[in-house]
């Protein structure tokens, strides 16, 4: 079933009916103020944590509508009929009321029509601001004139954190009040003294200061409010039938000792054809503050500016903003975009894949309708994982958060599994230490965590020609500091002191799959793996550094490392997972349980372990044995039997998440390995099976958003294989636009130059990219006339013939006209 289409001109996703089949989100905002907000208006805000930082309340797993949100009630007070600016939470029949949301890059615009009465509602935060806005226009297309009460409402936490709020009433309902201040609610926390600090503007620095928030309006006076929910709500109702609209008045209370809410009532009058605008403000501020907001969107002067169709040319402050928003985030978009065979290709990379690896790179993964985020800080693995997915777009923003993660290595070269917001390099304690345990809850390393940095510091150098960057010193998490390159040879040393009885690197505490728990002497092939390729890229960092001795330690690592894998783990067709402690060996071929796993195949063909011939068979036999239709298993047969507390994934239903799912994250890695050895066709095979824009006509078998990854989709052994779950915040945004832009189109950045070698399906018989590199254009047609996977005959640059596929930077000019022809 069909519920929306792309829109690649406004690099926007239409939803044309209300009732999707989950809710279908978007992001607004930055690293500092966040929104989620749903096709149907729910959602929630928050200031840096969407946990400890919670602004307005968002009830997870509540129902299949998950309220509350950004409401705005519309009542006729002829009949008194009232409906919502969003089909929920009214739900007015589909019938007879009509609904259009379109999700943009940092804004979400909602309409409707009902009774003739036409509403656009703009949704966004202005560029690097701590407050959101909700900008209304309201026309009547009837033939009367009409008479309306308008009501935007914002459920506001009574605390800042979420667990808090929601079940230490017997504290948070006690600390919170309200006021009105003429235009707008204010919320006031803490008035006596609050135990927190913010650095939010408008608040105070200092401990112990109040907590303030606002909800306010613009444009229009405020005829009546209510700052308590249950005011609003009534008793034994809910959002869809609030006693204030059903009466056609708010009750102008304020709460105490109760449940803080933001209600604003305006009436307006509009004559036949006439419309009006409104501006509803929402954000972490205080009085003089949200006074100061509100006054700037007073105005309602229009500025054609927009592109948005039919009545809504928004106020001359909105549409500026609108145009912020759309330049800030186009520019980095622009930075790619391709014209292939594929539409569906096209849409995510050029727009969706790429917004949602900066919603990644932003939140690293916490904040969305499954999770809210109750880590305090960024997440060590994913956080560098994530900031592959943005290099090629803007790598001065990945250089800042790169630099930032090498800060949080320890000196030992492990790296703190959960580095904080207020992190302070040189300061921090370590996993070593009670007292990060405490501050963090986290308290093991993880095998793998300073590892990504490899792949990410050598694709950061070679996109942005910045050498330089390698001898650059940078502190540690706790004491010392050092040049990246000797940050990077103690990440190697972190998992050569930690080896175990076969001389490969040790699980601890996890090796990604946070399900497997192979603790200090367990064996890790994925690991192995991932310590092979981080040997690898230091060599050619020491090679180029002229470095003789770490060549020479690198190489002979190299040697060792390969001689144990092909000795203990190699089992003809296929490699083994790992080994535990008391020396069970997992993704064994003679298992009857997970006897082939993906990982480790693939991470042999991505790390070069896997010569040629290795590598054709290992990705052969993950292809007969864990492909799906909509992507490959993680491993294959599930866990029944053998479990804790080594294989915890044995606690999820067969074909769930880890326990033989089809993990979402690793499929960017199978498409990679593929590219990597010229499968061009099957390559796509698996890009094809897992993009969720292929699914958007089969919308209610994913259930997820049709223009973003999800972290897994159900394996063949449940009842319901193909329904994916976890919206936005995965490592597969990332993983997935590596494979596609380094892989597919064989876009690949070396320190001198680029390298141009796509491995394509071999149907694509031309194409072009569009790549801007190093502030010079790059113009690419790519001729492949001959139907080939991969290979390239000769480039032309600017109608110079360069035989293979590397172009020297000497080469370029501003703006250049390449033409890759491909052939054998």
């Amino acid at each position: 079933m069909n519920f929306g289409h792309f829109n690649p001109v406004n690099k926007e996703y239409v939803i044309t009916r209300p009732d999707t089949p989950a809710p279908w989100c978007n992001y607004l905002g930055s690293v500092d103020y966040g929104a989620i907000i749903s096709n149907n208006a729910t959602g929630y805000s928050f200031v840096k944590s969407g946990a400890a930082g919670r602004i307005i309340r968002f009830r997870l797993n509540s129902m299949s509508n998950d309220q509350p949100g950004r409401y705005i009630y519309i009542r006729d007070n002829a009949d008194g009929d009232y409906w919502s600016g969003s089909w929920q939470p009214v739900c007015k029949s589909i019938d007879s009321y009509k609904s259009e949301c379109r999700h943009g890059t940092a804004y979400t615009i909602i309409s409707s029509s009902y009774k003739d009465i036409e509403t656009r509602t703009l949704y966004y935060v202005p560029l690097d601001k701590n407050y959101e806005v909700w900008n209304i226009r309201i026309k009547n297309s009837s033939n009367n004139k009409r008479h309306l009460s308008i009501y935007g409402t914002a459920e506001f936490t009574n605390h800042d954190h979420y667990e808090n709020d929601t079940v230490n009433l017997q504290y948070s309902q006690f600390i919170s009040k309200t006021y009105f201040k003429d235009n707008h609610i204010l919320q006031v926390i803490n008035e006596n003294g609050s135990e927190a600090s913010s650095d939010v503007e408008g608040t105070s620095n200092k401990k112990g200061d109040p907590i303030y928030r606002f909800f306010g309006l613009a444009g229009q006076s405020v005829s009546a409010f209510d700052g308590e929910r249950d005011m609003f709500i009534g008793n034994y109702r809910n959002y869809g039938n609030p006693v204030a609209v059903e009466l056609g008045k708010c009750s102008n209370t304020v709460a105490y000792n109760g449940n803080s809410f933001g209600a604003l009532q305006t009436d307006i009058e509009l004559n036949p054809g006439e419309e009006t605008e409104m501006t509803f403000l929402l954000g972490a501020g205080n009085e003089d503050f949200a006074r100061n907001i509100i006054s700037k969107y007073d105005s309602v002067e229009k500025a054609n500016i927009c592109s948005c169709e039919g009545f809504c040319n928004f106020s001359e402050v909105v549409s500026h903003e609108l145009t912020q928003l759309k330049n800030f985030w186009h520019s980095r978009l622009d930075n790619l975009q391709v014209e292939t065979p594929d539409d569906n290709f096209n849409n995510m990379l050029n727009v969706w894949n790429a917004y949602q690896c900066f919603i990644t790179f932003f939140w690293s993964r916490a904040a969305s309708f499954q999770y809210c985020g109750l880590r305090n800080g960024l997440g060590y693995r994913d956080t560098v994982q994530d900031i592959q997915g943005i290099i090629h777009l803007d790598y001065k923003a990945a250089k800042e958060r790169l630099w930032l993660m090498l800060s949080g290595q320890v000196l030992n070269g492990g790296g703190l599994p959960l580095v904080k917001f207020d992190h302070k390099p040189g300061q921090e304690a370590t996993p070593d230490e009670s007292q990060y345990a405490k501050e963090t809850g986290q308290s093991f390393y993880r095998a793998d965590d300073a590892l990504w940095l490899f792949p990410t510091v050598i694709t950061y150098i070679k996109e942005s020609g910045d050498w330089n960057f390698i001898d650059e010193k940078v502190p540690y998490a706790d004491k010392g500091e050092a040049t990246v390159y000797a940050h990077l040879k103690q990440a190697i040393q972190f998992n050569l002191d930690r080896q175990g009885s076969h001389g490969l690197p040790v699980g601890l505490f996890a090796d990604w799959n946070d399900c497997l728990r192979l603790g200090s002497k367990g064996e890790s092939l994925f690991v192995t793996f991932q310590l092979y390729y981080a040997l690898k890229i230091f060599k050619e960092f020491a090679t180029k550094k002229d470095a003789l001795a770490d060549i020479e330690w690198a190489q002979n690592c190299l040697n060792e490392l390969s001689g144990n894998i092909q000795k203990f783990a190699w089992e003809g067709d296929q490699f083994v997972r790992g080994f535990t402690e008391d020396g069970y060996t997992i993704g064994s071929k003679s298992n009857s349980e997970a006897s082939l796993w993906l990982n480790p195949q693939v991470w042999s063909v991505i790390s070069g372990a896997a010569d040629e011939k290795t590598a054709k068979t290992v990705l052969d036999k993950v292809y007969d044995n864990l492909n799906t239709k909509y992507g490959a298993m993680l491993f294959y047969p599930a866990f029944r039997e053998y479990g804790l507390p080594v294989a915890r994934m044995s606690l999820f239903n067969a074909g769930t998440k880890e326990n033989a799912g089809i993990f979402s994250q690793p499929q960017g890695w199978v498409i990679l390995a593929e590219t990597i050895i010229g499968n061009g066709n099957r390559a796509y095979e698996y890009f094809t099976e897992i993009n969720p824009a292929a699914m958007n006509d089969h919308a209610e078998i994913r259930k997820l958003e049709p223009y973003i990854h999800g972290q897994a989709t159900e394996g063949i052994d449940t009842l319901n294989h193909g329904r994916s779950h976890v919206h936005w915040l995965t490592g597969t945004a990332s993983t997935v636009m590596v494979s596609m832009v380094y892989g597919i189109l064989g876009l690949q950045p070396e320190y001198n130059g680029i390298k141009i070698n796509p491995c394509i399906p071999s149907g694509w018989k031309n194409f072009k990219m569009n790549k801007v590199f190093r502030n010079t254009v790059l113009n690419i047609t790519v001729d492949n006339s001959q139907g080939v996977e991969k290979g390239v005959h000769y480039i032309t640059v600017n109608g110079k013939r360069i035989d293979g596929c590397y172009i020297s930077a000497d080469e370029l000019k501003d703006t250049n006209e390449i033409l890759v022809v491909m052939g054998k």
